[in-house]
């Protein structure tokens, strides 16, 4: 069986959603073991390299990525608690985590598939698992042996409270100096750039990974991609929005789908891919990931 060319390196977790009677209901989920889910549901040869539990929560994350036809010989399931991110609002979000000695923070790439670097050809880091220690330093390590290899790097700040630290905002340094692509969203560049404003955070994000092409999300104003020193703007497709959650994780793992599987492609195309396949996540509630299937039929 042959590896996969595209890893997800990272988090994944249990989101509990106050409801509105105030019960808290449960979703599988987390940034990362999001993107892998698309990128395999889009026909990608992926896969989630990360660490759950044993238990219905760590179940749960292992049955979602089978489904998606991600390769299971990535992620590790482990005798720890799992990974709760408390979600006591949607509209602003707002969260906490619970999960001090919890399955993700044990990762371990020695147990990988024999050749799994060689065969890589993007790798994705992201999200709250570089902000999570001993499990951050791990992963900007592998970051920086991959690059040597010549692997590219994917790289989803997602940014969240927690990563206000001094630990990760050198490990934001070290990625963005190895990244080749880098998705942020409007959102992310207040906490990522305190007191500066939007046009200025997202000029100093492109002076600090010169290297990189860099895809800006905006929600309902789309995106735009600063690639080749040129800038490509695309408007965000007219959907019945359900909610906008997954978005952003739709146009990270469907930009490296394109990337993976259209080397020769033109950036307007893959705007219009991504922006599709987000679209068909806003159509649903929830991170729903879209099949390929789906984003050509809207393409079309």
């Amino acid at each position: 069986m042959n590896l996969p060319h595209y890893l997800v390196f990272g988090e994944a977790l249990t989101d509990f959603i106050l409801q509105d009677d105030g019960r808290w209901q449960d979703y599988p989920g987390g940034s990362c073991w999001n993107v892998a889910r698309v990128a395999a549901q889009l026909g990608c040869s992926a896969a989630f390299a990360g660490a759950v539990s044993q238990d219905r929560f760590g179940d749960a994350l292992w049955q979602g990525a089978e489904m998606a036809g991600l390769d299971m010989r990535y992620t590790q399931q482990l005798p720890y608690p799992p990974l709760l991110a408390m979600v006591p609002s949607t509209r602003p979000p707002q969260y906490f985590f619970i999960g001090d000695n919890s399955a993700d923070l044990h990762f371990d790439p020695a147990h990988l598939p024999a050749g799994w670097d060689q065969s890589v050809r993007i790798a994705h880091f992201g999200c709250i698992s570089l902000a999570r220690e001993p499990l951050a330093s791990r992963l900007v390590q592998l970051a920086r042996q991959l690059t040597a290899q010549g692997c590219r790097i994917a790289f989803d700040p997602n940014f969240r409270n927690t990563m206000r630290t001094p630990c990760y905002q050198a490990h934001f340094n070290a990625m963005l100096s190895l990244a080749d692509y880098i998705k942020v969203a409007d959102d992310d560049l207040f906490g990522l750039y305190p007191g500066l404003g939007k046009p200025a955070a997202l000029a100093t994000l492109r002076r600090q990974a010169p290297q990189a092409s860099i895809l800006f999300t905006q929600s309902a104003d789309g995106m735009t991609l600063f690639a080749d020193g040129k800038e490509y703007r695309q408007a965000a497709l007219p959907v019945a929005v359900a909610d906008t959650v997954g978005c952003g994780d739709t146009a990270m793992g469907s930009w490296m789908t394109y990337v993976l599987h259209h080397p020769q492609t033109t950036a307007p195309d893959l705007l219009r891919f991504v922006a599709t396949a987000a679209a068909c996540t806003a159509r649903q509630h929830g991170a729903y990931a879209p099949t390929l299937g789906e984003v050509t039929k809207m393409l079309t």
